[in-house]
């Protein structure tokens, strides 16, 4: 996700640097949300394998 986060703001500063204002704004938008549920994707995955660890843990134990 990370990467399409990154090939959209890419497009969106190339569009607005040649002129195209409103798509590149657009673009840049999108790159914005993308980073951010990829974020928030992370911090959930990392709770999760935390969680899932002392789980593992404790059965061992």
């Amino acid at each position: 996700m990370l990467k399409w986060a990154f090939i959209f703001l890419i497009v969106g500063l190339v569009l607005g640097a040649l002129g195209f204002g409103g798509i590149g704004g657009a673009f840049v938008g999108i790159a914005k949300i993308l980073f951010f549920i990829a974020i928030a994707l992370f911090v959930i995955f990392l709770v999760l394998g935390l969680m899932a660890g002392k789980a593992v843990k404790d059965a061992i134990d």
